[in-house]
């Protein structure tokens, strides 16, 4: 089943090589067959191989893939992860390198934040504090130290940054702790300086194969060079047409710099497009030959032509949700089609309110992919944290999470006090609140809080030794305060009971789980990985999403909404010269698209309680027009939008009239 080029990519093992895999042209399948290959043909062995993905899911799906092609005991030897889960994977083992202890913990975004926050000037806004948070993300990215950061800031933001980058790793370090980019930056670091670690990692993982390459950034870039060696026992999967990360750091200069770094670099290009129609395709490459490329590519399918291309006109946002909502239901209805055949693509999360109330109103049900998740709410992870920490005492990161939920008086002098003991006795922080020695070091106030939560940890963790976890959860809530201190610090009514709701929610779920002989943190682990599988199957649902979101998935049906100057490039990207990615990101969204897309702009924005005058996106004129069907230039499909929307109406009207 594999074409010739699938082919040349699967084989060819012997020098670097970098396949840019069009979108749709099956280049998992020459990941997981590749990996098969250096097994069964040049029988590498299993653990000696590492395939880098960007996300968890697609490790997941990898590996699932892999172990339908290898023996269940090579499937199980396989590295097949994150650049970060192989960045912690070797913090593991070489944390004494990192000047880690063993059990380090490692702080997620909120974490992180709240960090940053006590260290930038008091009062500063959250746009300031988040720039704060991108420079000193960005210096990490790039590799730098807080030494180096400080060295290369040309401006007084960056010197700002890059003073709190040096007091945020000296908090770190005495938490024992690293943070989502150290997981990158401090294994590149060792590995870029120690000999003797750099050439014994490239005899454990003998063989790399990178997908989604082009959204590597110049730290994730350095790491591969760094274990692939001089012989570049590498396969880099990416399309430089879909590199729409640049924002968060990512560099399709990568592509390039590859052959520089690597002169016997071959090239291999993946063109047939197994997705897409062939209108569909026809648009997507005229529309992406307006940007330079080094590597010229043209993409090409089998399929048949496809239905013409949509363009609506439409007067404002609301109008425009309402002929997309329309045009939905009457695929349902006459089509037949299954509602998760659908997604709706925008470029920002802020498009998709009159959205969801169209679709509401048209009884079609939808998932907003984005949506804040049921674990990701500040209640839930305080809760699930207490749980950690009670089941593992060594949990640094959830001790940081709830020492001070609720307010005990204990701030970010004291804990560093605490870290720095902690680090220097090689104990975890729940144990040097133990210690009469580091508690004289404080004031009494803090001391004492710090001795009380303590001493209310063993008396939780007494308890969940015959409690279950569900009564283990209402213990927690009440004992700790944290149900009462919500309810206090919450002046809304509806907000107050949707916090408690989503507390009473998690005790249903743990009683829901329970089974003999699992203890509340065995049920928080499961609970998390039956989240994140969760969250990725909305079920027969209409999919919302933006266009980041939207890479690597693929629907029978696609519109993308919003295709007007200054939505669609972004009026952001028009200004600093960005134009380039914005279209590699309309090639996306376009790319997602098997059957049928629609496109629709609006004439009219309200910005700011103003009315603005819209043009339709350059990008609508950059595609073959003969291939469009633009409202208001072609009276059958205007007349079909009409039949559509009346339609719609009608079926809305009948079914209010039936409920009642």
């Amino acid at each position: 089943m594999l074409n010739p080029q699938q082919l040349a990519a699967i084989e060819h093992c012997d020098t670097p090589l970098l396949v840019l895999a069009g979108a749709g042209s099956g280049k998992t399948s020459v990941i997981t067959q590749k990996i098969a290959h250096l097994i069964q043909r040049r029988k590498l062995p299993a653990s000696k191989i590492a395939a880098i993905t960007f996300t968890n899911k697609a490790a997941r799906e990898m590996r699932e893939r892999v172990g339908k092609l290898v023996s269940a005991e090579d499937a199980a030897a396989l590295t097949v992860c994150t650049f970060h889960a192989l960045g912690l994977k070797f913090l593991q083992i070489e944390h004494e390198r990192a000047g880690l202890r063993r059990g380090f913990s490692v702080l997620d975004a909120d974490d992180s934040e709240g960090i940053v926050k006590e260290l930038a000037p008091k009062g500063a806004k959250p746009d300031v504090l988040f720039g704060l948070r991108n420079l000193l993300g960005r210096a990490k990215n790039a590799g730098l130290s807080p030494e180096e950061a400080l060295a290369a800031a040309r401006s007084p933001k960056e010197l700002e940054a890059a003073t709190i980058y040096e007091l945020y790793q000296a908090r770190l370090a005495a938490f024992n702790a690293v943070d989502f980019d150290d997981l990158i930056r401090l294994p590149l670091r060792i590995l870029e300086s120690d000999t003797g670690c750099r050439d014994a990692w490239r005899e454990r993982l003998r063989y790399l194969l990178v997908d989604e390459y082009q959204d590597t950034n110049d730290a994730q870039y350095r790491l591969l060079k760094a274990l692939a060696g001089e012989r570049g026992r590498i396969t880099c999967v990416g399309d430089d047409d879909q590199s729409i990360y640049a924002w968060r750091g990512a560099n399709p200069e990568n592509i390039d710099q590859l052959g520089r770094d690597w002169p016997d670099l071959r090239v291999i290009k993946l063109e047939q497009n197994y997705r897409c129609g062939r209108r569909i395709l026809r648009a997507a490459n005229q529309l992406i030959a307006n940007n330079p490329h080094l590597h010229e590519k043209k993409l090409w399918s089998e399929h048949p032509e496809g239905a013409p291309i949509r363009v609506l006109e439409c007067r404002e946002a609301e109008h425009e949700a309402e002929k997309v909502a329309a045009i939905i239901a009457t695929l349902a209805e006459k089509h037949k089609a299954r509602w998760h055949d659908v997604a709706i693509l925008y470029r920002g999360n802020f498009q998709a309110r009159p959205l969801e109330k169209a679709l509401r109103l048209a009884r079609i049900p939808y998932h907003l992919t984005g949506a804040l998740s049921f674990l990701d709410r500040a209640e839930v992870k305080d809760l699930l944290c207490y749980l950690r920490l009670l089941t593992n005492p060594s949990d640094d990161a959830a001790f940081l999470r709830v020492v001070n939920v609720p307010k005990r008086e204990i701030g970010a002098t004291t804990l560093e006090k605490l870290g720095q003991f902690a680090q220097s006795r090689h104990c975890s922080l729940l144990e040097a609140t133990r210690s009469d020695a580091v508690l004289r070091q404080l004031s009494p106030r803090p001391a004492a809080a710090l001795a009380g939560f303590a001493d209310l940890v063993d008396e939780l963790r007494s308890a969940s030794l015959h409690e279950s976890a569900a009564d283990l959860v209402e213990r927690v809530l009440k004992r700790t305060g944290y149900a009462a201190q919500l309810a206090a610090a919450t002046p809304d009514a509806s907000v107050r009971e949707r916090k408690l709701g989503n507390l009473r929610e998690l005790a249903d779920w743990f009683r829901a789980m329970q089974k003999d002989g699992n203890s509340a943190g065995d049920l928080a682990s499961q609970l998390a990985l039956l989240s994140h599988a969760d969250r990725d199957d909305p079920g027969n649902a209409v999919r919302m999403m933006t266009l980041h979101a939207a890479k690597g998935l693929e629907f029978r049906f696609v519109f993308i909404v919003g295709c007007e100057e200054g939505t669609l490039p972004h009026e952001g990207a028009i200004d600093e010269g960005r134009i380039d990615e914005e279209r590699r990101l309309m090639y996306v969204g376009i790319t997602r698209a098997k059957e049928m897309l629609t496109l629709s702009w609006s004439a009219r924005t309200k910005r700011y309680g103003e009315i603005h005058a819209n043009q339709p996106s350059r990008f609508l004129h950059e595609l073959p027009q003969d291939d469009l069907h633009w409202q208001g230039k072609d009276p059958e499909a205007d007349k079909e939008v009409v039949r559509e929307t009346a339609e719609s109406h009608m079926a809305k009207i009948a079914a209010m009239l039936n409920a009642r």
